[in-house]
């Protein structure tokens, strides 16, 4: 006798930004399995339709829609699409993103300003556009992926950091203004690391290539963690233990962190200059590695690493926290 049990998303609508590659791809796959219709956005339309037809293959309804979510207008026809395709939006997922590496001054203007755009900009847009959606339904989930930079500052990726910490900011009054509404929700997670393709797609001012550092995170578990958070919502979450990590250690020792990693990333430029400045995706749709997985700083991926990486934020928290209590104590 076949298995009649229904999927857990099975009839339910998600929206999800970014689609085209990394985090947003990973994403698209774990609610495809979960038996969700699926609209899904990204500029780059023929990579956005590799991952639209690999969700199909998965067994799901999908409709690709190209859309640079830092355009308002643009936006707003992916919900009139969205509608059009199910009649609802149960869930949105706010995840499309760029960033830039670099000195501030050194990083055109014009750069900087489509980070906030697009990551700042681009939330508050989806915001805009699907809220009165959910409040007539009277139900519906926006789940903003963050990263844990909305707490903790990225050496050199100032624009970045100015929108992340701003998202936050628009999540956390955004929850106090539909409080009134018990069954919509919005969420936020604060990832770290992750091996996405996402690092391959930036901005690069620094003269540094970039690869994501350790500790780092598969972005299929963080595609879990969204789809978790999407049918048992929370303000917030902590996808890995390093966000958490991080989280408590800029808490205790803002500067000392802001000061050291700032000064790490200035050694390394000064050290090496064998990338020439360009502007990623941030100007343009993303090019070259449109899949999941990226490059990271080393190429072992056991727990090892994650373990040893482990062991050296305690030992820095540790003589930190040492050093913090002999001060007070006078010593």
């Amino acid at each position: 006798m076949k298995n009649s049990k229904r999927p857990p998303f099975f009839g339910e609508t998600v929206v999800i930004t970014g689609a085209s590659s990394g985090i947003g791809k990973a994403t698209a796959e774990a609610f495809a399995e979960q038996g969700a219709d699926l609209v899904l956005a990204a500029r780059g339309e023929e990579a956005l339709q590799e991952t639209a037809e690999i969700c199909r293959r998965l067994g799901a309804t999908v409709i690709a829609v190209p859309t640079d979510t830092s355009v308002a207008e643009e936006v707003r026809h992916l919900v009139d699409e969205a509608l059009e395709f199910s009649g609802k939006i149960d869930y949105w997922v706010n995840n499309a993103g760029v960033l830039a590496f670099g000195k501030f001054e050194e990083i055109p203007v014009e750069v900087t300003d489509q980070i906030v755009k697009t990551n700042l900009l681009g939330y508050m847009h989806a915001a805009h556009a699907v809220l009165p959606v959910f409040k007539r339904q009277k139900r519906g989930v926006l789940l903003n992926n963050i990263s844990i930079g909305g707490w903790v500052p990225a050496a050199y990726g100032t624009a970045y950091t100015a929108s992340k910490f701003g998202i936050r900011g628009m999540v956390e009054t955004l929850q106090g203004e539909v409080s009134d509404y018990p069954n919509i929700h919005i969420c936020a997670l604060y990832p770290g690391f992750q091996k996405s393709s996402g690092i391959e797609h930036a901005a690069n001012y620094s003269g540094v290539p970039l690869s994501t550092p350790p500790p780092s995170f598969d972005p299929r578990k963080l595609a879990d963690s969204i789809v978790k958070t999407a049918k048992n919502p929370l303000d917030a979450s902590y996808p890995d233990w390093s966000a958490v990590v991080l989280k408590n250690l800029y808490e205790m020792f803002p500067g000392v962190m802001r000061y050291a990693s700032s000064a790490g990333m200035r050694m390394m430029m000064k050290k090496t200059h064998q990338t020439e400045m360009n502007d990623g995706n941030v100007l343009q749709p993303s090019k070259g590695n449109m899949g999941i997985d990226g490059k990271t700083l080393f190429s072992v991926s056991s727990g090892t690493l994650t373990w040893a990486a482990a062991g050296i934020l305690g030992l820095i928290a540790t003589r930190l926290l040492f050093s913090r209590k002999s001060k007070k104590a006078g010593i």
